[in-house]
């Protein structure tokens, strides 16, 4: 085939495809819906890979070569290498768990308990680290919501995206009938983010995203096809708004006007002295006014009303037919009072400079992919003239069909016996030899695919446990997954702190959480590769007892090693309670009894009343006698009266 025109972009890996040989018209035969006059033609390449890698995902790619003119792309046998390519990537992406930590957090629990051990040395008591405790009510809030909204699993859905196609695309949205945030995942195939002419750094957000998709004609409703478009943009505040009607009865938003005819604010927001222009402070900002806030747009526009002139950047406002949300709100242009798209692009790995779009873990393989489904199509074709090998007879005495006299058709089967001349002889072609070198093959390209993924042997389970001589061995060997995987998370650290803020700042927006400044909150990522578990026991164990680890670094190295800790804080405190020697060893260092009760988590002791002492008898005899115990002075007796 010839090569019509060198392209080098984000997607050149796939280029060698004949789908994607027509640079203008990628994939327009396979996928004719990419090529509709609404999708820009910078973004069909893009549509064009996800839809080839999805077809590679579902053991598609032998139809997918049929519908680009291979006339052998039917017979094509695939066995699921890029569907567990996919799957064992995300699998060590992941990890066991993934755990949502505030900073400082762990230190509001047991402060109490720590605080009695350095009681001699700090003044301020038991109190918590400053932010301690509010560190600790955000995380305890982000991990409800994340419970509420199936955090597991929608980041398995996007990430699985993320892997298969390179990109993930997430979606933050008030919802008002919850009181909460919900969190939705989008195919990036419907993602469109929108740069200026001015913004100089693809890398950077734009400041307009849209999601878009078609919609097909449903006859029994009555619907025709449509086009549907969420939009995301920033703009500066403008005037209160409110649900309203057009006079052909399409529902859009008006303007409010005040008591004296002029536009009317929204409550809270301001007029800027010198500027003149509609000032907000938001909650998470107290004291820093700001001038931007972001709109949200959803219509539907019918494809029938949209000719050549009108991609998804210029649809025609006035065709719009916007939607209305569960408390009525009209979308078209809803004032979401935030300065910030709550939309997350996640790129399976670190853009190039300037670029926007990650690569798919597929992407360097395919090639390799396409080689090993081959082979396993030639291997299927081999072991069948092995299993049931051709058959050449001489001088044998077929049967006769009684009927026309002709010979039968031979076939080999078992209990077949056939009748020789003396001079008879039969041959059979043995292809055991060419199935064993494809055998080979196979394995020689699965070592090679294990290699250029980075996944090793030992990470895609076909390293043989009894060749490996030692852990370190084992150790040394995933050496490449360890980088891997490293990248991978590095590409997506701040994407779920990025995240994590605007969850906060939507349920302060929402007035379901109060006010103030968003705490840096971040993902943390189960172990990926098993881990020696009585080496990491004797190491908390030894470097706790000579006061090299704190007991918070010990529980959280227990913790990553896979033991089952659930909570660091509480785990400390249950430990602390049952802690008898280190509190005797306060005991004696300190003298002080309430310290050590409350280090151990104990009640402040009842105070032990004060009881008089009985006096001993040689206390009595020594001690002087009373009027009422001795004689005084000039007495003669015991019963007299003395006479002076």
């Amino acid at each position: 085939m010839r090569l019509r025109e060198l392209v080098i972009d984000a997607w050149s890996w796939i280029n060698y495809k004949p789908a994607m040989a027509d640079p203008q018209r990628p994939g327009h035969r396979a996928f004719p819906e990419i090529n509709h006059s609404w999708v820009p033609e910078p973004d069909r390449r893009r549509l064009a890979v996800y839809k080839l890698l999805a077809a590679y995902d579902n053991n598609q790619a032998g139809q997918l070569a049929a519908a680009t003119g291979d006339d052998h792309g039917l017979e094509r046998r695939e066995l699921g290498d890029p569907a567990k390519l996919i799957d064992t990537t995300l699998g060590y992406l992941l990890g066991a768990e993934q755990t949502i930590v505030v900073p400082g957090a762990e230190h509001a629990e047991h402060h109490h308990g720590s605080a009695g051990a350095d009681r001699a040395g700090r003044d301020e008591g038991d109190d918590p680290p400053p932010g301690a405790v509010q560190a600790a009510d955000v995380q305890e809030r982000l991990r409800a919501w994340a419970d509420k909204e199936l955090w597991p699993l929608r980041i398995q859905q996007a990430e699985r995206c993320a892997v298969r196609c390179g990109d993930a695309v997430y979606t933050l949205a008030w919802e008002p009938a919850k009181q909460r945030v919900l969190l939705r995942t989008y195919d990036p195939g419907f993602y469109f983010p929108e740069w200026d002419d001015g913004e100089q750094d693809s890398s950077e957000y734009p400041s307009r995203v849209h999601f878009a998709w078609e919609l097909p004609a449903d006859p029994v409703r009555g619907l025709k096809a449509r086009v549907r478009r969420i939009t995301y943009e920033l703009g500066p505040i403008g005037a209160a708004t409110a649900p309203g009607i057009t006079e052909d009865g399409r529902a859009i938003r008006e303007q409010v006007a005040g008591a004296d005819g002029d536009p009317a604010l929204t409550v809270g927001d301001t007029l800027h002295p010198v500027t003149g222009m509609v000032q907000r402070t938001y909650p998470w900002a107290p004291g820093r006014p700001s001038g931007t806030t972001c709109y949200l747009s959803d219509a539907e526009w019918l494809l029938e009303d949209l000719g050549g002139a009108h991609d998804l950047y210029s649809l025609p406002a006035d065709k719009a037919s916007y939607r209305v949300r569960s408390d009525g709100q009209v979308l078209d242009r809803l004032d979401l009072m935030c300065d910030f798209i709550p939309v997350v692009h996640v790129p399976n790995t670190i853009p190039d400079g300037g670029e926007h779009w990650g690569k798919s873990s597929l992407g360097t393989v395919l090639q390799l992919l396409d080689e090993l489904a081959a082979t396993d199509t030639d291997s299927a074709s081999a072991s069948a003239t092995t299993g049931t090998p051709i058959v050449a007879l001489s001088g044998a005495r077929l049967p006769i069909d009684r009927t026309t006299g002709q010979p039968l058709p031979v076939r080999v089967e078992a209990g077949t016996v056939w009748q020789l001349s003396d001079t008879g002889s039969m041959d059979a072609l043995d292809t055991s030899a060419q199935l064993a070198e494809l055998r080979q093959r196979i394995d020689h390209m699965l070592t090679r695919l294990a290699s250029n993924t980075r996944l090793t042997t030992a990470g895609l389970g076909s390293l043989d446990p009894a060749s490996v001589p030692s852990g370190y061995a084992l150790q040394l060997a995933l050496g490449p997954l360890d980088s891997l995987i490293a990248a991978m998370r590095l590409a997506r650290a701040h994407k779920y702190q990025l995240m994590l803020r605007m969850v906060q700042r939507l349920h302060q927006a929402g007035q379901v959480w109060p006010a103030g400044e968003s705490l840096p909150a971040r993902l943390v990522w189960g172990a990926h590769t098993p881990t020696d578990r009585t080496t990491v026991l004797a190491d908390v164990v030894a470097g706790y007892a000579a006061g090299v680890f704190s007991l918070e670094t010990a529980v959280r190295m227990l913790q990553d090693a896979g033991y089952p800790i659930e909570d660091i804080p509480e785990e400390i405190e249950r430990i602390q309670r049952r802690a008898f020697d280190q509190a005797a060893r306060l005991a004696d260092a300190t003298g002080d009894n309430a310290a050590v009760r409350e280090y151990l988590q104990l009640p402040e002791a009842d105070p032990v009343p004060q009881v008089p002492l009985i006096p001993d008898a040689q206390q009595l005899s020594r001690s002087p006698a009373t009027p009422s115990q001795s004689p005084a002075s000039g007495e003669t007796g015991s019963t007299g009266t003395g006479i002076s």
